[in-house]
């Protein structure tokens, strides 16, 4: 007899039929019925045993979080809450759980908790559903692009560039730290690295994605990234995984239609596909929301903001014309915004974008054309506008509830005009040869975009911090399991 899965068990109609299932215990009430879970749903099936037949110190074993294999028949359910349920014949403990010290007990537990115990934490409902989404959301991004055509690439962990500019990397390094090699200046010699020179963990694959993109034409990396930021936030990671296309020959407009192509396309495979899950979470979201004061609470519901995404045309608006709006705002004249916006240039905090989607526009946004000294040196340069104020090709698109999800720009193609940018921020040309060489075989208008993989899966789940969507997070001081 075939071993079936508890999702495929409760999706079947036939009944009156032997089966056989192996999974976790989630519970096991009045000494007769089981509630088993494998992972392939949210939803457990029950095994009911007649405690009669079955030997006492076997029945004292079916503890929370012991693993079992259980034989017996398909039969529709007398009690609520499923279609279909098991009536016991023979059942085996394949790996007792001590009842005394197993952490995930059948009661709340808080999601801190939880995080201390995060090789467990998949037998919650919460985080097992997290992370099934998780999965269909990866197999989504990876099924968009290889139906429209891109190369997925590989780009590489260790680099020796700093792609954008931030300077809070990680060094990769195989020198001793109690005696390093130096130069006369008592610096230390990297010559005599691993490497022979200084390298950090990356921090993004754009720079080489790009490369791929002016031979292949599409090309998307998707893959880990980190930051040595020591921030300790909801939204923060030192390692997290982003998904970074690049094409060949297309523009900013270019750029920002693939954006909004893909981000539907990704959440819309979810609601297709992952509905229990999402009913799940959307009803634990507003669980939690009914104990927050009323101006704390979402206007949306989880799976409503999700199809608010796939349902509505992203408005595209100037970064200019997004700094008129927020000037003009009441919060803005009222002072209540934290950041209070007064001049062009300021660089939008995400209560400014949360404003744009949730209150002005009411659907998704993406702004362009920001400020050439607030974005990074590889963005294009606009010609200056009738104020003479210098812009980039830039584009981030807002979300409802969590603000800037995509993050992308038209390349700067022209090679002179790269230069003058990487000079002016101290940019070596001689670590970013490869690069510029680019600009001198066959320059072509080029774009992509960056999207934190962790922040999609938090908008697709309604968790709160960014930890309870990888299963292992990376932050300060914490790099357990």
């Amino acid at each position: 007899m075939t071993t079936k899965t508890v999702a495929e068990l409760l999706s079947q109609d036939v009944t009156l039929q032997d089966v056989t299932v192996k999974g976790w215990v989630r519970t096991f009430r009045a000494n007769r019925f089981i509630a088993l879970n494998d992972g392939s749903t949210i939803n457990n099936i029950q095994c009911v045993v007649d405690f009669e037949n079955f030997d006492e110190t076997l029945l004292k074993r079916i503890t929370t979080g012991a693993a079992l294999h259980v034989t017996g028949e398909l039969v529709e359910s007398q009690g609520k809450g499923q279609s279909v349920e098991i009536v016991v014949k023979t059942l085996e403990i394949l790996g007792d759980s001590d009842a005394e010290t197993y952490p995930i007990q059948p009661k709340k537990h808080s999601f801190e908790f939880l995080r201390e115990n995060a090789h467990l934490r998949t037998r919650t409902n919460t985080f097992s559903a997290v992370m099934r989404l998780r999965s269909s959301l990866s197999f989504a991004v990876h099924k968009y692009f290889n139906e429209n055509g891109f190369y997925y690439m590989h780009t590489p962990i260790v680099t020796g560039s700093d792609a954008e500019g931030a300077g809070e990397m990680f060094r990769v390094t195989g020198l001793d730290p109690k005696n390093p090699p130096l130069n006369e200046d008592g610096t230390i010699n990297y010559k005599k690295d691993f490497f022979g020179k200084e390298t950090n963990l990356t921090v993004s694959g754009q720079l080489e994605a790009e490369t791929y993109a002016m031979s292949l034409g599409k090309v998307y990396t998707f893959g880990p990234t980190f930051r040595a930021e020591n921030s300790n936030t909801t939204r923060h990671l030192a390692e997290f995984w982003m998904i970074e296309p690049e094409v060949a020959f297309m523009d900013l407009a270019g750029n920002m239609d693939l954006a909004e192509d893909f981000m539907k396309s990704v959440l819309g495979y979810i609601l297709e596909h992952n509905k229990d899950d999402l009913d799940f979470l959307n009803k634990r979201l507003e669980d939690e929301e009914k104990r927050l004061p009323q101006a704390q609470r979402s206007d949306m519901g989880l799976i409503e903001k999700i199809k608010f995404v796939v349902d509505n045309n992203f408005k595209r608006v100037s970064y200019t014309e997004a700094i008129d709006i927020l000037r003009n705002s009441k919060p803005n004249k009222k002072k209540k915004f934290n950041y209070l916006i007064e001049q062009w240039g300021a660089d939008l905090q995400s209560e400014h974008e949360r404003f744009l989607v949730e209150k002005h526009f009411k659907c998704p946004v993406i702004l362009f054309d920001y400020p050439a000294n607030i974005k990074a040196f590889y963005m294009r340069l606009n010609e200056p506008d009738d104020q003479g104020r210098e812009t980039v090709r830039a584009m981030d698109i807002l979300f409802p509830g969590i603000g800037e999800m995509v993050g992308g720009s038209q390349r700067e193609e022209r090679l002179d005009v790269l230069k003058e940018k990487m000079a002016a921020l101290d940019i070596s040309e001689e670590e970013l040869w490869w690069y510029l060489d680019l600009r001198k075989y066959g320059t072509a208008v080029h774009s992509g975009f960056g999207l934190g993989f962790e922040r999609l899966v938090m908008f697709a789940t309604g968790m709160g911090n960014i930890r309870d969507v990888i299963p292992y997070p990376r932050t300060p001081q914490n790099a357990e399991f």
